[in-house]
């Protein structure tokens, strides 16, 4: 089952963009990200789901070295 994730910037807070992996990344995973830089995850948080529900939450934390504009 593919892991969907959030990717959040450490320096700002500021979700990057979703990510989908086939199975947990590991903190030292390595990826490239929509804008074409390779980054490697600073940190992964694991929540707990909503209440009924079976999808967690997963963040990978990143700390992209140019800035990523949101639209």
């Amino acid at each position: 089952m593919p892991v969907i994730a959030t990717i959040m910037n450490s320096a700002t807070g500021q979700p990057i963009q979703r990510m989908t992996f086939g199975r947990m990344p590991k903190p030292w995973a390595s990826f490239t990200l929509e804008s074409g830089e390779l980054v490697t995850a600073d940190r992964v948080d694991v929540g707990k789901p909503a209440p009924g529900k079976v999808v967690v939450p997963v963040s990978v934390w990143v700390s992209p070295k140019k800035t990523v504009d949101q639209p």
